[in-house]
């Protein structure tokens, strides 16, 4: 059995900007609303469910908020310069950007794209919930926009 919760559908979702380095369009910094998605994949557990959606809704909302309305820069990103402080800056090639640091969330990932923020995130679920056993495996995905998302999956057994 499968349970999903649709971040877009559900109200999970943040608003943030990122770019991708050295890309021609999306090397431009751009935002997203960005929806947040979990699958759970298992057996019916207690209570004749595979898990609670309220437990797996609050920890989803929690992680969304942790982005919301921020920049998002990969800190570990051989093309981009960071320099944490009061402010940080962003050296990206010939661009220089400047952010309060309020405002940036630094991941820990070589790039900010879907793929590596769905990475990010699968990280943060599986640090911030404890799944049962019946649980076997979980997808994270990260829509971007209408049918446009990344996908990465994780096996508890």
């Amino acid at each position: 059995m499968r349970l999903e919760i649709d971040g877009k559908e559900a109200g999970i979702r943040f608003s943030a900007c990122h770019f991708i380095t050295e890309h021609s369009k999306c090397g431009r910094l751009h935002g997203h609303v960005y929806g947040l998605r979990l699958v759970v994949h298992g057996e019916k557990g207690d209570r004749g469910m595979i898990m609670d959606f309220v437990e797996l809704k609050k920890v989803m909302r929690r992680i969304a908020e942790d982005f919301d309305h921020r920049v998002l820069l990969p800190g570990n990103c051989p093309r981009i310069v960071l320099t944490l402080g009061d402010e940080v800056t962003a050296i990206a090639g010939l661009k220089r950007y400047v952010f309060p640091s309020e405002d940036v969330a630094i991941l820990d990932a070589e790039e900010a794209s879907a793929e590596e923020v769905a990475r990010v995130l699968l990280a943060r679920i599986l640090e911030e919930i404890c799944f049962p056993d019946n649980v076997s495996k979980i997808e994270v995905g990260i829509e971007e926009e209408r049918g446009q998302s990344a996908w990465i999956s994780h096996s508890l057994r």
